[in-house]
């Protein structure tokens, strides 16, 4: 965090941002992939579900399947823990810029047919994030 402050202050917070970003996707990015070629599974709502057994290892989330499916997923988190080590720093933005944002670049991963909607995250302030993975059909 004090490497992305400076770097806020030095060049500014939409570039700095951005660098951020970039240097993150590409590694999250390389971790979904990992993930989705461990798999043997092309139930996108089995595979989903697991990835976030996966995620809320340590009781870092509490969430619940809303939607389960071959082609779609949909799952609530409640309560994120990532949110409230950021909140107690007082640094927010910074938890959506180092962990949500994240999620993006792991469903990029997850290959170019599978596409992730995040209407709103309790890092941004909502009452639950929303997390919609859909499988695009073919030729899109």
């Amino acid at each position: 965090m004090p490497l992305v402050k400076a770097s806020q202050v030095e060049l500014g917070e939409a570039r700095a941002n951005e660098l951020v970003r970039k240097a993150l996707n590409d590694l999250y990015r390389g971790y979904g992939k990992a993930f989705w070629d461990s798999r043997d599974e092309q139930h996108l709502g089995n595979a989903m579900t697991s990835a976030f057994a996966s995620y809320a290892r340590h009781d870092a989330l509490d969430h619940a399947v809303q939607k389960q499916s071959p082609d779609a997923c949909d799952i609530n988190v409640t309560t994120c823990r990532y949110t409230e080590f950021f909140k107690q720093l007082g640094e927010p933005d910074l938890g959506f810029l180092l962990v949500c944002s994240a999620d993006f670049a792991l469903a990029d991963g997850f290959g170019s047919d599978i596409a992730l909607k995040c209407a709103q995250t309790i890092m941004q302030g909502a009452s639950h994030c929303e997390f919609r993975y859909r499988r695009r059909p073919r030729g899109d």
